[in-house]
């Protein structure tokens, strides 16, 4: 029932974006669903497609994987000692509040556009993780700790049965987001480093070339390719989280 729900609204949406580009019957201001679609198809008949979508998708996913790293390994060390945390909590803000425009520019300057995607992705995604994993392990339960050092539970059975169960729900939640955020401002990042065979190349050659059409076709590819990864990667996390928390039973 839930997938057929969802199967409706999606119909429902469809719908009125044809109606929509239907009244507005200008193809170069908005591209109905029917012109989106030839427009995609096209595009996957295009050689270039492939290595662009594939090219992001790498260099993206590696800046997430950076920014996820660096989040878990420097909360973990804010939670442990305090003067860490004094130092690295202005900077989290600071990456967390600069436009994504601004440190694109900076990127281009000091490493060149083939990396800019990579080091953005990194930039947007460690505060998120960062901040998850710190309140994740702060919230491990008091009363429970205080028992595991008095009854002398081995340090890794305390990670194990107190500190992962408090710590997944956070870092499921943040990596979700990190995802998201990670795809659409590496691929700003490509629109304004303009990096050849990018996801982001082929979003900028729509707009000047005035294809709505392409460009839509474009967005629902990242869109698309961001979405499947983020369930890949939450489901994994759900189901090796859940396996920490059950043991060997």
């Amino acid at each position: 029932m839930k997938i057929l729900k969802k199967i409706g609204i999606i119909a429902l949406w469809v719908v009125i974006w044809q109606v929509a580009a239907l009244i507005i019957h200008n193809s170069v201001l908005f591209a109905g669903p029917i012109e989106t679609i030839k427009s995609l198809f096209g595009l996957l008949g295009d050689g270039e497609f492939i290595s662009s979508v594939l090219s992001s998708y790498v260099h993206i996913m590696g800046g997430i994987l950076i920014g996820v790293i660096l989040g878990v390994v420097l909360g973990i060390a804010s939670y442990k000692i305090s003067i860490v945390k004094d130092l690295l909590s202005p900077i989290a803000q600071v990456v967390k509040a600069v436009p994504v425009a601004s440190f694109a520019v900076l990127v281009l300057i000091w490493f060149g556009s083939g990396n800019v995607s990579t080091v953005i992705s990194a930039l947007v995604v460690f505060p998120i993780v960062y901040t998850s994993v710190l309140e994740g392990i702060s919230a491990s339960a008091a009363d429970l700790l205080e028992m595991a050092y008095v009854y002398r539970m081995p340090r890794f059975n305390q990670v194990r049965y107190i500190y992962l169960p408090s710590l997944v729900p956070f870092f499921k939640s943040s990596l979700s987001l990190s995802i998201g955020m990670g795809f659409k401002s590496g691929v700003a990042a490509e629109v304004i480093g303009q990096s050849a065979l990018t996801m982001g190349n082929g979003l900028y050659k729509a707009k000047v070339l005035l294809d709505t059409s392409e460009l839509f076709a474009w967005t629902f590819t990242i869109v698309l390719v961001s979405y499947i990864t983020e369930k890949i990667i939450t489901g994994l996390i759900t189901l090796l989280g859940g396996k920490g928390a059950k043991g060997d039973n």
